[in-house]
């Protein structure tokens, strides 16, 4: 009996909803709305998430780096306190090499940026990277598709060499070998001596267009007088605890920083960036998680207001069932199903919208996007408790009508 109770009214639904078509879709569409938002940010962030977790890590599970500034400020004043700072210098990143033996690798780096051209063809904005001849090997490795990579000789001549990167060899030179060629960077020549391998778009921003320079010539080139970011790699993440207590020792002690004083340097592991992410990203997603809440109980206002406009054309058949023995929590039951069927429909074609949009604006944006059943649950578990909750109201009106009163209605 229940069965055939529940497959009637989900018929029923089915046929109020087709036959009439306009009322459906204005009723449908704060639901549809709703959950087309919820399913296309949670793809997008998600897919974002996962992206991020495996290709926006800056160093390896087992490196870390010291740097001026933290990543994870969280005020103006924050900020003004860490301008304060001392710079980070090439002689601490030798004081660590030296006293620091948990230390597998150390090197060191700094940036700024430039318009490279050779010939008639130029790209702007490439970030020129000083480097020491062995961060190529700490992080994220450097692989190359030709030439070499910088050399230590490089770096304590300070040769004007470097390695650049796939976007630079492609729009900059072309079809002709870079290596051995002389790149202008900004006001100054650099001889090509390897070309790293493509790593592709990140976010929409691509990982390949750099020249990677010796330190010693970039700072000649842009001055010394700049902090720099020492780079280090372990053999282990129990080692890399241990070399963070050993570079914190080092750098306090060379800076004479008192018991009490806090540290006047950052460290950042891949953990930083992908916290430092979060938090960027964190407020968009729950502002537009909120927005689309709206959509879903504005939704639910109108299937609420349908649903009584349903009941006040149905009276004579509300009055007909009571009549003939059918229980108020029949009718009840009745309505709630209609109610939940309704907003189930909106569910399912935001749904599919969602995931729509989602693959558009991956397709159009490059920005990665993943559909997770669990949102997809989520969201079908959402739009039937509006629809449910909403129902409530005009379904318990419907099964408190008296039946002479329903059935007298019509005439």
């Amino acid at each position: 009996m229940a069965k055939l109770q529940v497959g009637e009214s989900f018929g029923m639904a089915l046929d109020s909803l087709w036959g009439n078509k306009l009322r459906s879709f204005l009723t449908l569409l704060g639901i549809i709305i709703g959950v087309l938002t919820i399913i296309a940010v949670v793809s997008v962030i998600q897919g974002l998430n996962n992206y991020v977790y495996t290709k926006m890590s800056f160093f390896g599970a087992n490196d870390f780096s010291v740097q001026k500034f933290s990543m994870m400020g969280t005020s103006l004043k924050e900020f003004k306190e860490q301008m304060k700072r001392k710079d980070i210098t090439l002689v601490e990143r030798d004081l660590i090499r030296a006293n620091c033996p948990s230390c597998a690798l150390v090197g060191a780096s700094t940036s700024s940026s430039a318009t490279v051209k050779y010939g008639s063809q130029s790209l702007k904005e490439t970030e020129v990277i000083g480097v020491t001849y062995l961060d190529h090997e700490i992080g994220s490795v450097v692989e190359l598709t030709a030439g070499r990579h910088l050399q230590s000789m490089d770096e304590a001549n300070s040769r004007a060499v470097g390695v650049i990167g796939s976007d630079v060899a492609e729009k900059v030179f072309g079809g002709l070998d870079p290596v051995g060629r002389w790149l202008k960077v900004g006001s100054r020549e650099f001889q090509v001596v390897g070309v790293a391998k493509k790593k592709g778009k990140i976010l929409g921003f691509s990982q390949d267009n750099f020249i990677r320079v010796p330190i010693t010539a970039f700072m000649k080139a842009y001055g010394s007088r700049r902090s720099i970011s020492i780079n280090i790699h372990t053999a282990s993440q129990e080692e890399m605890a241990r070399a963070q207590e050993e570079v914190r020792t080092v750098l306090r002690s060379w800076r004479k920083r008192g018991y009490r004083d806090p540290d006047d340097f950052s460290f950042a592991t891949s953990e930083t960036f992908i916290k430092f992410y979060k938090t960027a990203t964190s407020g968009i997603f729950f502002a537009m998680i909120a927005v689309s809440s709206i959509a879903l109980i504005v939704g639910g206002i109108v299937i609420m207001n349908i649903m009584f406009v349903t009941v006040s054309e149905r009276k004579k058949e509300i009055g007909v069932r009571i009549a003939i023995g059918a229980r108020r929590r029949d009718i009840l039951f009745q309505f709630l199903i209609e109610s939940a069927v309704i907003s189930g429909v909106g569910g399912f074609i935001g749904i599919v919208l969602g995931f729509l949009v989602a693959r558009i604006a991956s397709a159009a944006t490059s920005m990665p996007s993943s559909v997770e059943p669990m949102s997809v649950v989520l969201a079908m578990v959402m739009s039937w408790s509006i629809g449910l909750f909403f129902g409530i109201y005009p379904a318990n009106r419907a099964a408190k009508l008296d039946p002479v009163e329903a059935l007298r209605s019509d005439l």
